[in-house]
């Protein structure tokens, strides 16, 4: 039994007024108010800190099974916890891939026994995601999955897709698209335009993540069923989302930390460091601009990390060599939050915060919604927040396996201090 005083309570939607306290009795957040007493209770008091529903990860790279040595389940949680995440959406492109209800049910029990953040499967949306058939979405909608992807590829056809989404309807599990003409960004390292031009690298155009957001509203619009966009990059790709939603289409979309803080001309800063390799990859300062507009107005559902470890020995390598993908859990909201003060903060906190709550939960099947709001008898999912903390990233002190980050040496503010699952505290930044 856990008493928490003098908290700024967010609720995943809005702020209470002043502060108030939370008291988390086995696992269920009992009553909350002014006031509030407990014999027996262990007391915190957080002297004003936000204390928020845990944040929702929708899309992660947990390497398990298969490439182990980059990152594991295990360690994945852990990297979840600390950076303030209750649960976290692991994605299928493992070795073998996740596309059966077997290796769907391995994903959900591993996540159990690592005691960490809560760990939900993604499954993917064809088998050994080859793009050619579709697999037992049946079978893993009802073995746990809570979201269908081919992530690291798009879905192999318009005619195969079509069908998914079909599927997906009647199974009540989203799809989340991976939107890229791999026609055209095939071979491409860098943002097309003045990255590759100084680099003489083959540049990946925008064209090549919009005509895959095009295919999937036009999809959308067709079969009447939802569809999720990842890991939006550019101007276009956020206008399409923003006219398919006027229409009144069910198409949601999340963007990432590092798409919302660096741009092409960080890698041409850092000399074309492999750590800002990424896929999309940084696009222009004018992309950025207009990420965080769709922020403000709506048009982005949520904040997702896309955390994407690599092995130090495969990722410190020549540009052109290294493999796309930023690891990033740990300093994410961080990382966010510390760029939207730099930018005059131009919404609203509990906007900001509820991306990383309300919005990613509420695209998440069954009971799962419900994880991202702070209600009385709900689940005690709780991140505390300590908006007035700087601290530099240290990546050699992350939970992570990951080593090489562009996050890494920056000064950031809002860092997670304590996060809980079920009432359970599974980071404790004091006892660090």
């Amino acid at each position: 039994m856990i008493l928490f005083k003098n908290a700024t309570l967010f609720d995943g939607k809005t702020f209470y007024e002043g502060t108030l306290d939370l008291l988390v009795r086995e696992g269920i957040i009992e009553t909350f108010g002014q006031n509030v007493s407990a014999p027996g209770a262990e007391i915190l008091d957080l002297g004003g800190k936000v204390l928020s529903p845990g944040f929702v990860d929708l899309h992660c790279h947990m390497r398990d099974p298969g490439f182990e040595w980059r990152e594991d389940i295990e360690s994945a949680a852990a990297a979840a916890a600390a950076g303030g995440f209750s649960t976290a959406v692991a994605m299928p492109n493992t070795d073998p891939a996740v596309d059966n209800d077997a290796l769907v049910r391995y994903v959900i029990e591993k996540g159990i026994r690592a005691g960490y953040s809560r760990i939900l499967p993604a499954g993917a949306v064809t088998k050994r995601r080859e793009g050619k058939e579709l697999a037992e979405m049946g079978k893993m909608a009802s073995a746990g999955c809570v979201l269908f992807t081919d992530d690291g590829a798009p879905v192999g056809s318009s005619r195969l897709f079509r069908t998914a989404l079909q599927y997906s309807q009647s199974l009540k599990v989203r799809i989340m698209e991976h939107p890229e003409d791999t026609s055209l960004s095939r071979g491409g390292q860098v943002n097309e335009g003045r990255c590759s031009s100084l680099a003489g690298l083959k540049g990946i155009p925008a064209s090549a993540e919009e005509i895959g957001v095009f295919r999937a509203i036009s999809l959308s619009r067709e079969t009447g069923v939802p569809v999720h966009l990842t890991h939006l990059s550019t101007r276009e790709s956020v206008s399409l989302v923003r006219e398919a939603k006027k229409e009144g289409l069910a198409v949601t979309c999340d963007v990432t930390p590092h798409h919302l803080r660096f741009s092409e001309e960080s890698v041409i800063e850092s000399g074309f460091d492999s750590r800002f390799k990424v896929n999309p990859p940084l696009r222009s300062s004018d992309d950025i601009e207009s990420l965080w507009e769709a922020l403000a107005d709506g048009t982005v559902d949520a904040i997702a990390t896309d955390h994407a470890p690599w092995h130090l020995d495969e990722k410190d390598l020549p540009f052109p060599e290294a493999p796309f993908g930023i690891a990033s859990i740990e300093c994410a909201f961080p990382g966010v939050f510390t760029c939207w003060l730099n930018r005059g903060k131009p919404f609203g906190l509990d906007r900001l915060l509820a991306l990383f709550t309300s919005g990613p939960a509420s695209l998440l099947p069954g009971e799962w919604p419900s994880h991202g709001r702070l209600t009385r008898l709900g689940k005690a999912d709780l991140v505390v927040l300590d908006m007035d903390l700087e601290r530099k990233v240290a990546v050699e002190e992350w939970k992570s396996k990951a080593r090489l980050s562009p996050w890494e040496g920056l000064s950031l503010f809002g860092w997670p201090v304590l996060t809980m699952v079920e009432g359970r505290v599974v980071f404790d930044r004091s006892r660090e």
